[in-house]
């Protein structure tokens, strides 16, 4: 697997990992923007969109609203004096994003002068039109707004890391035993639904069970890395953990 994630994971369980997570390079900037928390604010609001567009279609914005303004409000975010409200209270990269967002959705003037101001020029790249897709094809919710981003956004962490796990399987060189697996990661195991995997993969069903455990194991691993880099402390990492759970079952 990729050293770098391993490293990354040992640090993170001993607390050492914080001060260079995504949302700490953030917090450590204040109201002074540096390349790289511009580059890490990018790489969190290019990650973790799809949430607060769902949200402004839950809220009643009309699709192409919902896409200028999510649009437009990165193009504030990321903005020289964008991090002005930015402060080490703020943990957690989610209870920040959606609160900058309400404010801007509170003040109908300032959005108006922000799409005067943006041009409609791009910040982030936003696959508008397969966002809008996927909304329509989500089953009936009777969530509030709130909740479905925030369920959203527990979605969109899983698949952030499934995504960084199917890469480093896939630089690993075991592409094939990860999509012949992948489907035990949700699932649990009956006794022989093995069976397929072990002919398919030419591995008796030790074997596959092994390797379903550490394919388990690495990917709560990952999205516990994922979820670290969106916050600021290991405490905030644990409440957000928990965060997770609830917010997926509903």
């Amino acid at each position: 697997m990729a050293s770098n994630e391993t490293t990354a994971a040992v640090a993170l369980q001993k607390g050492q990992w914080f001060p260079t997570t995504h949302w700490s390079v953030v917090l450590a900037a204040g109201k002074t923007v540096s390349p790289q928390s511009r580059a890490a604010l990018e790489r969190l609001c290019s990650a973790y969109w799809y949430p607060l567009y769902a949200y402004l279609r839950r809220c009643g914005h009309a699709s192409h609203d919902a896409q200028d303004l999510t649009q437009e409000y990165f193009a504030r975010l990321l903005e020289g004096n964008s991090l002005e409200n930015v402060s080490p209270d703020k943990g957690k990269f989610r209870s920040f994003l959606l609160a900058a967002l309400n404010h801007t959705r509170a003040n109908a003037h300032e959005r108006a002068s922000a799409l005067k101001r943006g041009g409609g020029k791009e910040i982030i790249s936003l696959d508008d039109e397969a966002a809008e897709e996927h909304f329509q094809h989500e089953p009936p919710s009777a969530l509030s707004p709130e909740q479905y981003f925030e369920k959203q956004w527990a979605t969109a962490v899983l698949e952030r890391g499934l995504a960084r796990l199917r890469e480093e399987y896939s630089t690993a060189g075991k592409s094939i035993l990860f999509k012949k697996l992948q489907l035990f990661l949700s699932n649990s195991t009956a006794s022989g639904q093995y069976n397929a995997a072990t002919a398919e993969l030419e591995m008796n069903a030790n074997a596959v069970a092994v390797a379903v455990h550490r394919l388990r194991h690495r990917y709560r691993e990952l999205i516990r890395l994922e979820i670290a880099d969106t916050v600021a402390t290991p405490d905030d990492l644990e409440e957000e953990m928990r965060f997770l759970r609830t917010a997926l079952s509903r």
